[in-house]
């Protein structure tokens, strides 16, 4: 008698409203194993017996809700690069293995931040206030090239940025864990907690890092008291690396000059942020990473591991649940 074939459960987002509620591809699987659609509401019922979790619905916070009747899980998949929202204390501590959609966004979310400067360097947004008004208004803008960059974390997102960053002769230092005075992609590398010995050089501020207990509040008052008068803050981590009071004032009285914002603290963005009525600052709602074709591209990348786990290869893309991301080796 030939085994029970393993069950794969797909959470997915419940609004029947969502784009691609149900990743594509997965009929593929089918011959191989038993598949389960469920959401948050259901999932408590449905993670039981299930070998394999796909967070298709990545910042979803029930799989801590239903993790108690998780009997049999070996493996969860997110369908994000960051992995904060899914890292309770009794996941971290347990021997399922965690993945994440590492190398999907790298580029969409590199070129989102290079665009921001250099939509900041050429005041893309006092031209179009100017063409609301039809006036015309001739000035002189900035040059990105020879420009000082500090990009804080040195995974898979902050490489592409500090690559496309150098492309148009932007010079890159990174800031991580450890410091080290060799790097392939920024040259320099500068330990993240003394931030605040670097960042008067920079011209702009990247933050790339994933929220962790090291880098919650990293951006915080001493950090942005020390910037470089004008400096450009840009963050495409998470909102709880940046102090959103802090930035506010560094950004009404200096030293800040602009900032461009994809991610907050919460989201969406509450209509009494001060954020929301200052010119100085570019936002956009979570979407740095969101090009054409991202859904499709994170289905296929599931479907590629779980063709591996049902192999009994190895798995892509394994993050270090004591560090909360894919260690870079």
């Amino acid at each position: 008698m030939s085994e029970p074939h393993p069950v794969i459960t797909v959470l997915c987002p419940t609004d029947p409203d969502v784009e691609l509620r149900t990743p594509p591809g997965l009929d593929s699987l089918r011959e191989q194993a038993q598949i389960r659609i469920t959401d948050p509401e259901h999932l408590a019922e449905d993670i039981s017996g299930s070998h394999v979790l796909f967070l298709w619905d990545f910042f979803s916070e029930a799989v801590q809700q239903a993790w108690p009747h998780a009997d049999s899980l070996q493996w969860i998949h997110v369908a994000a690069a960051g992995v904060d929202t899914l890292l309770f204390d009794e996941l971290a501590d347990s021997s399922v293995t965690v993945t994440n959609a590492q190398g999907i966004f790298d580029r969409p979310i590199a070129e989102w931040v290079l665009g921001a400067v250099l939509a900041e360097a050429k005041d893309f947004t006092g031209n179009y206030r100017n063409k609301t008004q039809k006036r015309w208004d001739h000035r002189e803008t900035k040059r990105a090239e020879g420009a000082q960059a500090v990009i804080i974390g040195t995974g898979a997102i902050a490489r592409e940025i500090a690559r496309l960053f150098s492309a148009v002769g932007i010079e890159v230092i990174g800031a991580g864990r450890t410091g080290r005075d060799s790097d392939e992609d920024f040259g320099v590398v500068v330990p993240s907690g003394s931030l605040e010995d670097h960042v008067g050089e920079a011209d702009i501020i990247v933050n790339a890092a994933p929220l962790t207990p090291a880098t919650e509040g990293l951006i915080g008052p001493v950090t942005l008291a020390a910037a470089k008068p004008g400096a450009h803050l840009i963050n495409i981590g998470r909102g709880a690396s940046v102090n959103e009071e802090e930035l506010a004032k560094a950004l009404r009285g200096g030293p800040l000059g602009f900032a461009s914002l994809d991610v907050f603290a919460e989201e969406p963005l509450p209509q009494d942020s001060p954020l929301w009525e200052l010119e100085n600052v570019m936002i956009s709602s979570h979407m740095s990473g969101d090009v054409l074709g991202w859904k499709e591209a994170l289905a296929d990348q599931f479907l590629a591991n779980a063709r591996r786990w049902l192999a009994g290869d190895q798995l892509f893309n394994v993050v270090d649940k004591t560090k909360g991301y894919v260690p870079r080796h």
